[in-house]
């Protein structure tokens, strides 16, 4: 990539059917073996068939966080991918069009009109494979190897016929061709420049990071009903069944999904669930009956706009206080929202450890954006992020003193908790309150006993495993201090390169452990004079609701998203700035 090009975003769109997520995916990998970072995004409405679906990919020379809101390089494989997203087009913006099937009006950018339907014909390929041509004619622009593309299209289709490679190869061949032969004075030289790597980065999403930190935390069972954006979780751990032994389950519905769940983890296994808003809410009862009957229980809850169906397809972190709160009754649970793949990996083994020593439901946060975007890491980072947490079972034990006391009292909250089948031990772990072995009670000692060593858990937690905010940039130089949790991490940080390069400065407060909140170890962060931005992506400041009740920490200042589209760091920068309103990012072009 040239020096003076930092970044370059690519972006394609199509009506669905036209192997849009393939091919977008498709030019993450390409960048990434030509040397390069990236950040990709995709779009799509939660149709069958139809709609406009878009994958743009964040290309960088170093580490890139976000997307961005220029776009470099536009394909348009359908009219409407140009009259959606010309306003986010600049006067250099290379834009990708067959003038046959239609030519865009009132051109930002410079016209690449490419017979994409022609040199389809002419090798006789199948409407399907205009992506490949596509993909090709971009490699093409951006100074890519021919080689890199040819190869891992080999790799991606493998497992099928060789003639399906070969045609698909073919096809990202001609197109590649015809602009190496016709626009020549075009090529920008985004995928050249830097030494390939010997082992291809990893590309991974939110969804893969959090299937490879449940096999790395030796998850033995996991169950779910398919719900976007969490589905491609049971789809990755069903093929990895035979490698890791795990067993899987599509169940008939959520409730079945939870039962079975808290069943396997009774038993002694490790378990957990996925799912979204939707399916989480059917889930309530159960997760209460896990906090009485404290037993371990990990649940990815990859978030969407709601409420009720929503909108499937879109991102929002809007069941933030919902999941605190499932639950009726008062009990302990964990809530963990990794801001990143990186944190995702880490984080997850930490979930199935923290579920096993505090006996108690952990909810990994999650949500579309987190979920289906991607990004590189070395195989190195890989392991070394999933080896951060250990395998550690708590306070489990095979055997036990007779009478056994599975809900006995102690000062950390913890007791003892057996695996079914030890001889002459047996308790009840049914939904009612209960004495210290099990037995069903209602008299107020039992009560107040249970109750106080389940709240003792809290601060167990607090002295040993909970983790404060993570700063980046200086608190105490900083002009503008961001207060974020979960996945805007990214976006944030991005804005705070941007405000620097405008000489100003900026820290981010990022939360993972989000509940329970200990007061002490953030309050100070808050003490300063400092204009504080909470930037959310829903409509009412949950996290800063959360904040106030914790801490007593009010933040007034809020930048909030609920449209269903992640952040772009131009629009949190700008917010500050007093640039624009994140209304005009949707509806107007500019530059920023």
């Amino acid at each position: 990539m040239a020096d003076q090009v930092k970044q370059f975003l690519w972006k394609i769109g199509a009506p669905a059917g036209f192997g849009v997520m393939t091919t977008g995916l498709a030019m993450s990998k390409i960048a990434t073996r030509s040397g390069f970072h990236i950040f990709d995004y995709t779009e799509y409405p939660s149709l069958i068939q139809g709609g406009h679906n878009t994958y743009e990919v964040n290309i960088a020379a170093g580490s890139v966080t976000s997307s961005k809101w220029m776009i470099d390089c536009l394909v348009c494989l359908a009219p409407e991918t140009y009259n959606l997203h010309q306003h986010r087009l600049h006067p250099q913006s290379l834009v990708l069009f067959d003038s046959k099937v239609g030519s865009p009006e009132n051109l930002i950018g410079l016209p690449i009109d490419v017979p994409f339907q022609n040199l389809l014909n002419d090798l006789k390929a199948g409407k399907i494979m205009l992506n490949m041509i596509a993909l090709g004619a971009s490699v093409a622009l951006l100074e890519g190897d021919l080689d890199v593309l040819t190869t891992m299209i080999e790799q991606q289709f493998a497992a099928k016929e060789a003639e399906v490679a070969q045609m698909n190869s073919a096809c990202a061949s001609a197109g590649f061709n015809y602009v190496k032969e016709h626009f020549a004075d075009k090529v920008v030289p985004v995928l050249s420049g830097a030494e390939a790597p010997e082992t291809a980065p990893t590309v991974l999403d939110g969804n893969t990071a959090f299937a490879l930190g449940s096999v790395a935390a030796d998850c033995r069972f996991y169950a779910a009903y398919p719900m976007s954006p969490s589905s491609s979780v049971v789809e990755i751990l069903a093929g990895w069944q035979d490698t890791t032994g795990m067993v899987v389950r599509h169940a008939e519905d959520e409730i079945g999904v939870v039962n079975e769940a808290l069943g396997a983890s009774f038993a002694g296994v490790r378990s957990s669930i996925g799912t979204s808003g939707g399916g989480f809410a059917l889930m309530a009862e159960a997760i209460s009956y896990a906090g009485v009957a404290e037993i371990p229980l990990v649940m990815f809850l990859a978030q969407r706009p709601g409420p009720a169906t929503g909108m499937p397809t879109w991102t929002e972190q809007g069941d933030l206080l919902f999941a605190i709160y499932a639950g009726h009754g008062e009990f302990p649970k964990i809530v963990l929202a990794p801001g990143d793949i990186s944190e995702m990996l880490e984080l997850t083994p930490k979930a199935y450890n923290l579920a096993a020593i505090y006996q108690t439901p952990v909810i990994v946060l999650s949500d579309k954006y987190l979920s289906e975007t991607h990004s590189c890491q070395t195989q190195t980072e890989v392991a070394q992020l999933l080896a951060a947490h250990p395998v550690n079972q708590g306070k489990t034990v095979e055997t036990a003193q007779l009478p056994y006391q599975r809900y006995q009292d102690s000062e950390d909250g913890i007791s003892q908790r057996l695996i079914p089948g030890f001889p002459g031990a047996h308790y009840q772990a049914n939904s009612y309150e209960h004495s210290t072995d099990g037995h069903t009670s209602e008299e107020s000692s039992d009560r107040i006993t249970q109750a106080n060593k389940r709240a003792r858990k809290i601060q167990t937690y607090f002295e040993h495993d909970f983790v404060g905010p993570k700063i980046y940039g200086d608190l105490d130089s900083a002009e503008v201090v961001f207060v974020a949790w979960g996945s805007t991490k990214g976006a944030v940080l991005a804005a705070q390169e941007l405000l620097m390069a405008k000489d100003k400065t900026s820290a981010l407060i990022h939360f993972t452990h989000v509940f329970p909140l200990k007061a002490k170890a953030i309050q100070p962060l808050f003490e300063k004079d400092k204009q504080y931005v909470l930037v959310e992506n829903n409509q009412f400041g949950q996290f800063g609701q959360l904040l106030r009740t914790a801490t007593g920490i009010d933040l007034t200042e809020k930048l909030l998203k609920y449209d269903g589209r992640p952040f772009y760091p131009e629009e949190i920068a700008a917010f500050v700035t007093r640039t624009h309103s994140l209304t005009s990012f949707r509806n107007e072009r500019h530059q920023v």
